[in-house]
């Protein structure tokens, strides 16, 4: 998994509440098991009309906003199913940061396995960020993981909270596999002792 350190970006306002994941990636791209190519299906029905024309109205369609790395949305973001593809496909797109006074609880948990970096804060704060957000291409917004801070293009700083061990995952790169591996020679040495004392459950090797 990709560290997640500092993140330095423009953010893109989505003054949404209740975004489900099923407008984050519908579900009809939920056949593939990669975690590639989906990001340009990122809010498809939101971002494309049925005929495959861009909506220009729509945030990450304007030129501002086409290489956002961060997002500002509203409350309650990532409800619906627990597609895990929602965050490969804000992932695939250039996203790193979603900033939200709420998260779904599996959304939020995904994200984090993933190397998304999902950060609550209260409404006046996202406020504040998401008029930062509408200054276009000027809405740079830095997210500095190690400080635990979100910096805005004011030079304002705010503080975030986030849980400890998903931080170090974060910034070590590290998934779940990640994590069991970090145990590699732990279950080299079980698996050697256990092969020494029980050789019959190896027979058929």
């Amino acid at each position: 998994m990709q560290k997640f350190t500092t993140l330095r970006g423009v953010a893109a306002p989505l003054p949404m509440r209740n975004v489900d994941t099923d407008m984050i990636i519908p579900k009809q791209f939920l056949k593939t098991i990669k975690r590639t190519g989906l990001g340009k299906h990122l809010f498809e029905e939101m971002r494309y009309e049925v005929d495959g024309k861009e909506k220009p109205d729509f945030v990450l369609n304007q030129p501002a906003y086409r290489k956002a790395a961060i997002l500002v949305a509203g409350e309650n973001f990532g409800c619906g199913s627990s597609r895990e593809h929602a965050p490969w496909a804000i992932m695939d797109f250039g996203i790193r940061c979603v900033i939200a006074t709420s998260f779904a609880d599996i959304f939020y948990n995904n994200c984090f396995k993933n190397g998304v970096l999902p950060i609550k804060m209260p409404k006046e704060i996202i406020d504040k960020l998401m008029d930062d957000a509408s200054r276009g291409s000027n809405a740079i917004i830095e997210v500095d993981l190690e400080k635990q801070e979100i910096k805005g293009p004011d030079g304002g700083t705010v503080h975030f909270d986030i849980d400890p061990f998903r931080k170090r995952c974060l910034l070590e790169g590290l998934d779940d596999i990640g994590l069991t591996m970090e145990k590699k020679y732990e279950i080299d040495d079980f698996e050697k002792k256990q092969k020494e004392a029980q050789p019959w459950l190896h027979a058929a090797e």
